[in-house]
């Protein structure tokens, strides 16, 4: 936990920096496709991810250092020959975990998430999964254990297998040659990412595309089919927390609303979007129809608003990188410290995208959240082990903490002018 939170305390200042580029590129080309509420919500999304791992909230159905133990036929030598090994095993079983999520119910809920915004840009890579609790992924890792390749190999290759997915997440690369023969580029992803029926359920490869092509799920772009972004169910919120779960909610309510005992066992791996006959005529839900026809999720924000956005978003990471850089400091003071931050940052998260979700109650989530964290600086007298590096940084987050639930009540109560990024697709 302390070693990745210390890799993400570098990973995530230069993914925002890269964004930011984005954004100014786009702007002066002409085309700025990193808009401030849904790049929020992106980035949010990836915070709750990051904490959710640092904090080790899930666990593994079976560990690959077991597999090595009992499956390895070969020890591979260290050389870079191993480490490229290792890479291919992982981008195999990211090929398969990711065609599993598209393919069957149960296993979307995992990866909604990440389809969810209805742009696509560098941000949208950040949105990640925080509702996978228990992992199977190990299972796809079978060929690399029987070349025992060694578990701490894996630990080093495998963030840098996902960060590597990072950059083609654009709408500002155009094709790559040869390239695109070989690794996944943007213009792979952009087909993948899109709900045109053409596209749909492409090209799944992770960093090397020719699995797709190897497996039969591989669909070139063209420019007769202008790629359209999200899911055919929209989201319609901002808040990553509600996403993580709105699909297995959505079958929890179909398993227990439909009277069919068969489909209240079976929809679970039935294929993505199938709902039982009697709930789909009598719990109808939205489904885009006309991908080039629909209005676009978007809440009204005035140009104060989404300054406020900006300089909050700023200050929680300022926040999450403290836990990461601290995560062995919080824990001295008691295991339970490293949970209560962690839950912090949920509420934090939760409380800022149901603000620009427009919530009715979201002034009163702010005041309240602000308020508990304000009590316990005050009973403290510090914020979490801070007065090591400074007595200022309590009496300053007691102020953060109040300019926060003035600026959200203000914005809450004055009506806000639409936002100039709305559109339709």
């Amino acid at each position: 936990m302390e070693t990745y939170g210390k890799i993400l305390i570098i990973a995530m200042p230069l993914f925002l920096l890269l964004i930011l580029f984005e954004k100014w590129y786009g702007w002066r080309k002409g085309n700025d496709t990193v808009h401030t509420l849904d790049m929020v919500s992106s980035l949010s999304s990836g915070i709750t991810n990051s904490t959710k791992d640092v904090l080790g909230l899930s666990i593994a159905i079976i560990s690959y250092g077991w597999l090595v133990n009992h499956l390895a036929i070969i020890h591979l030598q260290s050389s870079w020959v191993l480490y490229l090994i290792a890479f291919i095993a992982l981008d195999f079983a990211g090929y398969w975990t990711h065609r599993l999520a598209h393919t069957y119910n149960f296993f979307w809920n995992n990866h909604i998430v990440h389809h969810s915004s209805e742009e696509y840009n560098l941000a949208c890579a950040l949105r990640q999964s925080i509702s996978v609790f228990v992992r199977i992924y190990a299972l796809l890792l079978i060929p690399a254990a029987i070349l025992g390749v060694p578990e701490k190999v894996i630990a080093v290759v495998a963030p840098l297998h996902l960060f590597a997915q990072f950059w083609y997440h654009t709408r500002h690369i155009d094709r790559m040659g040869w390239l695109e023969y070989i690794i996944v580029t943007p213009s792979h992803h952009r087909v993948h990412h899109a709900i045109n029926p053409e596209y749909l359920d492409k090209n799944y490869g992770q960093i090397f595309i020719f699995w797709d092509r190897m497996f039969g799920t591989y669909q070139e772009e063209t420019t007769a089919i202008p790629a359209v972004y999200g899911v055919t169910r929209p989201v319609s919120t901002w808040n990553p927390i509600k996403i993580n779960f709105m699909h297995m909610w959505l079958l929890i309510k179909d398993a227990w609303h439909t009277k069919s005992w068969k489909d209240k066992f079976r929809i679970w791996l039935m294929p993505l979007g199938w709902r039982p006959a009697d709930v789909i005529e009598k719990y109808p839900v939205y489904k885009i129809e006309d991908v080039y026809h629909f209005e676009k999720y978007n809440t009204p924000a005035s140009k104060g608003m989404q300054a406020y956005l900006w300089a909050q978003l700023v200050c929680i990471l300022l926040l999450v990188s403290y836990m990461f850089a601290n995560v062995a400091m919080i824990k001295q003071l008691g295991i339970s410290n490293l949970f209560i931050y962690g839950g912090f940052v949920f509420i934090q998260i939760y409380a800022l995208t149901e603000f620009m979700d427009r919530g009715k109650y979201a002034w009163i989530l702010e005041g309240v959240k602000n308020v508990v964290c304000i009590y316990i600086i005050i009973q403290k007298g510090e914020w979490f082990g801070s007065h090591t590096i400074s007595n200022l940084i309590a009496p300053v987050l007691i102020g953060y903490f109040v300019l926060s639930s003035i600026a959200v009540y203000y914005f809450s109560k004055t009506p806000q002018n639409a936002d100039s990024n709305m559109s339709i697709a």
